[in-house]
């Protein structure tokens, strides 16, 4: 004969028993589901990500133009520095090179 304790002790090892096998199955059964609402979730966030950076990039473009128009005819003067401190660097090189 058992006692009380060990009774309730049985009764809750079957319902964990019963439980995990349970837990394991709806788990199994939901996999599926659960892979597919992640795909629909990931394919929005895509869709909104790129809806971002085109708006980025319209932004990004016009503020491009804006600064060419702001630089304007000064940006071939900064080329025309530039080259000529290239060919006095390159001539100073020559010079001390040369002796």
């Amino acid at each position: 004969m058992t006692t009380n304790g060990e009774s309730k002790f049985s009764h809750l090892l079957i319902g964990l028993g019963l439980g995990a096998v349970g837990g394991l199955i709806a788990a199994i059964l939901a996999r599926k589901e659960t892979r597919e609402e992640l795909r629909e979730r990931s394919g929005k966030s895509l869709d909104y990500l790129n809806q971002q950076a085109g708006k980025l990039r319209e932004g990004a473009d016009e503020i491009v133009k804006k600064g060419k128009a702001f630089i304007g005819p000064h940006r071939d003067s900064v080329k025309t520095d530039t080259q000529a401190e290239k060919q006095a660097y390159q001539e100073a090189r020559r010079e001390t090179l040369g002796g």
